[in-house]
C-alpha cells in the first residue's frame, strides 16, 4: 500500500495527468458549446433537432458518456504509456529496485495507481461535460427537465463502471507497449499507431478486428441510450458483427490481464540501466 499511495501522490502532480484530463474535458466542452451555438443557425428543423441531442437530457447523459469512453481510449493509451515509459527513462524503477522493492510488485501497484487516476479523470470529465451541457441547453433554450430522469440515472453507475474497466484495459495496453520499448516516446507512438491502425482495419477485417483490444473495449460499453446510438450513426463499421457487451467485457479482462502479464514478465527479466 505504501507504493500505491506514493504512486497516487506522484501521479496527482504529474503534468501528464493534468494535460490528459484537461484535453479530454476541453474538447468535450468545446463540442457541446459549439453544438448549442450552431444549432441556432440551422435552417432545417431536423438538422437542428439532431444538433441539440447533445444538450437535451436525459439523452445527453448517454452521448457525453459515449464520447468520453470513445475518445478516452486514445488518451488512456497515451497516459499509460507515458507513465510506464517514465519509470525507465527517469530511473524511478531502478531506484525502487535498488531499495529492495520487487519489480513486479512495484510495476503492478504503479498500474493500480494509474487505474485510479483513470477513474478520477473519467468522473471529472463527465461532471464537466454535464455542466457544459446544462449551459448549452440554456444557450439553446432547451428545457432541462430530463436532468433527474430516474431510469437514466439508475443505469449510469453500471455503464460508468464498465467504461472505466474498458478504458483501464486500453491504459494497460499502452503501459505494456511502453514497458517493452522502455521509452515514453516509443510507447506513445506505438500506442497511437495501434489505435488508429485497428480503427482503419475495421473497414476491411471486421470479423478479426472485433476481437482486438480497442474493439472489445468499445463493444463492452455500448451505451444503451437511443440518443447515443443516433449520434454514433448506429455503431459505425462492423456494428452488425460486433460482439455482445458481456462477451466483449470478458475479452476486455483477457486483454487487461494479458497486457499486465507481458509488462511484468518483461520487467522481471530486463536489464535495468540508466
Amino acid at each position: 500500500m505504501r507504493i500505491f499511495r506514493a504512486g497516487l501522490r506522484k501521479l496527482l502532480g504529474r503534468p501528464a495527468s493534468i494535460v490528459t484530463v484537461g484535453l479530454l474535458a476541453g474538447l468535450l466542452v468545446l463540442i457541446i458549446i459549439a453544438t448549442a451555438t450552431v444549432s441556432q443557425r440551422s435552417g432545417s428543423p431536423r438538422t437542428q433537432q439532431e444538433a441539440l441531442l447533445l444538450v437535451t437530457f436525459p439523452g445527453a447523459y448517454d452521448i457525453i458518456l459515449s464520447f468520453i469512453l470513445g475518445l478516452g481510449g486514445l488518451f488512456s493509451v497515451i497516459y499509460g504509456a507515458a507513465i510506464a515509459g517514465s519509470e525507465w527513462s527517469w530511473g524511478t524503477l531502478k531506484n525502487a529496485v535498488a531499495r529492495g522493492e520487487s519489480r513486479s510488485r512495484y510495476m503492478l501497484l504503479t498500474f493500480a495507481a494509474i487505474s485510479v487516476m483513470v477513474a478520477v479523470g473519467l468522473a471529472l470529465t463527465f461532471v464537466i461535460g454535464v455542466g457544459a451541457a446544462i449551459v448549452g441547453a440554456t444557450v439553446a433554450n432547451v428545457p432541462t427537465t430530463g436532468l433527474n430522469d430516474a431510469a437514466t440515472l439508475g443505469r449510469l453507475p453500471e455503464e460508468f463502471l464498465r467504461g472505466w474497466f474498458a478504458v483501464t484495459e486500453e491504459a494497460a495496453l499502452g503501459f505494456a507497449i511502453a514497458t517493452l520499448a522502455r521509452s515514453q516516446l516509443a510507447g506513445i507512438g506505438a500506442g497511437i499507431a495501434f489505435y488508429f491502425g485497428e480503427t482503419f482495419a475495421t473497414i476491411f477485417l471486421p470479423d478479426i478486428v472485433k476481437y482486438l483490444p480497442f474493439a472489445v473495449a468499445r463493444a463492452s460499453v455500448a451505451v444503451s441510450g437511443s440518443a447515443a446510438a443516433a449520434a454514433n450513426g448506429g455503431g459505425g463499421p462492423g456494428a452488425a458483427s460486433a460482439l455482445s457487451a458481456d462477451t466483449a467485457l470478458v475479452l476486455v479482462a483477457v486483454w487487461l490481464v494479458g497486457s499486465l502479464v507481458v509488462a511484468l514478465g518483461f520487467t522481471e527479466r530486463a536489464e535495468i540501466t540508466g
